[in-house]
């Protein structure tokens, strides 16, 4: 029996030992998990790992979200488990009294290496559970509880354990409700942490215009040496935070993907930003979208790219007020660098000579088009660009379940319109739907 097919008897027997009835949505993804393996034995594929994805917010796979007792039959099911590698449970109704569940589950099972959490229902008694869990895991690399308000003292207790754990790569506690004291108690714990990768801290509830906060994450980006992922959206950063920043990231090495967006930088903000391209830094990926750069931040940016930058690989500039000449000046810096191959422009203010260099720019090929979020049309002998969601964390929060878009990681839901397109894999096989 393979190890699909063991997993969905095993849960049989733990609904009738709960004496509880068997969740139809779980019963579902077993199914579709066993009609997937039939079709990978045909082909001589193995496979010995399995993501789980329980997602409460996809109304093509179910109408049903798991509760507290739900996750009493998942500790059970996967606590001896060694396929299923990755847990998907966002958008649940899951709260502090099933998180006990989960909590144990991560005590004893430490082949599980992702999961998702993201938008439940617990807060700092769940995350106090959670956090005690991971001192005594080493199997899981990445954790997802963004949307759970745990607050100052849920972010606390994960400030603690990451004193402890040496495994977790990647922590997402965006909009969680952290306040100033718990973010620096974070920054003040990573600035000897030698294992987290990824950290996002998006929309922190600060009432201080100081920016002590971004000071602080400043100063840890100085002396860390492996965070190379770092998320700041809706941080208050305005041009003394990002100047601050600039100031410590040219002595760091390692960071890769720096998130600003939805803050307050200005053109000088971006001016010491642009200083940080041109020492040519590890960074890769920089989202500067919905600030306040305007031309003159642009044209900062613009400079840096063409003339020194051969490192940045993606630059989301959506939404910040800039016009023809600025976005002009990217388009022309984009012939010139040919290490920079995305670029976001949707937001500002697209005038007709925008248009013609961005057209221009996909018509040679130096820019593909999953690469942008514009696409250009003329009508009445006009250029004009319309909006393609291709930007980088469009799957952030939900992704769609047909079309051509679809992410690895979620399951294909069958076109409610009836369309009759068959989708295919990387491999030119059919996957398939519900």
């Amino acid at each position: 029996m393979s190890d699909v097919h063991s997993t969905a008897y095993r849960y049989d027997a733990v609904c009738q030992e709960l004496g509880v009835a068997p969740n139809p949505y779980f019963i579902k993804m077993f199914e579709r998990e066993k009609e997937e393996s039939v079709l990978r034995q045909k082909r001589g594929e193995i496979r010995d790992r399995m993501h789980l994805y329980l997602a409460g917010n996809n109304k093509l796979l179910t109408d049903k979200r798991l509760v507290d007792k739900d996750c009493v039959a998942l500790f059970k099911l996967l606590q001896n488990n060694v396929f299923v590698t990755s847990l998907d449970l966002r958008y649940n109704n899951i709260t502090d009294e099933g998180i006990k569940s989960i909590a144990k589950l991560l005590e004893e099972n430490s082949v599980l290496e992702e999961l998702n959490l993201m938008c439940n229902d617990f807060g700092k008694d769940g995350a106090e559970t959670l956090a005690k869990a991971l001192q005594r895991n080493t199997g899981l690399r990445s954790l997802r509880v963004n949307g759970n308000k745990i607050g100052n003292r849920g972010g606390m207790y994960f400030a603690q354990m990451l004193q402890i754990n040496a495994t977790l790569r990647a922590l997402d506690l965006a909009d969680t409700d952290l306040t100033t004291e718990s973010l620096i108690a974070l920054t003040t714990v990573v600035n000897n942490n030698r294992s987290l990768k990824s950290l996002n801290v998006n929309r922190p509830i600060l009432f201080s215009e100081q920016e002590e906060c971004t000071v602080h994450f400043a100063k840890m980006l100085k002396v860390n040496s492996t965070l190379e992922e770092l998320h700041l959206q809706k941080f208050q950063i305005r041009d003394f935070g990002a100047t601050r920043l600039a100031e410590n990231l040219m002595e760091n090495l390692t960071l890769q993907y720096l998130d600003l967006s939805c803050n307050r930088i200005t053109r000088d903000g971006v001016k010491e930003l642009s200083k940080v391209l041109k020492r040519n830094t590890a960074i890769r990926h920089l989202d500067l979208s919905f600030n306040r750069l305007e031309d003159d931040g642009a044209m900062h940016l613009a400079e840096a790219i063409a003339t020194y930058n051969t490192t940045l690989q993606v630059l989301d500039v959506r939404t910040n007020n800039i016009r023809g000449k600025g976005l002009c000046s990217l388009s022309d810096a984009m012939k010139m660098n040919p290490t920079l191959t995305k670029i976001f422009i949707w937001g500002n203010n697209l005038e007709e000579t925008a248009a013609i260099a961005f057209a221009n720019l996909l018509e040679s090929g130096r820019l593909l088009k999953s690469n942008t979020d514009v696409q250009p049309y003329v009508v009445d002998g006009k250029t004009i660009l319309s909006e393609l969601t291709h930007n980088e964390q469009r799957h952030y929060y939900y992704a769609p379940s047909y079309g051509d878009d679809v992410p690895s990681w979620q399951p294909r839901g069958k076109n409610p319109r009836g369309s009759d397109v068959v989708a295919v894999n990387n491999d030119g096989y059919p996957v398939l739907a519900n």
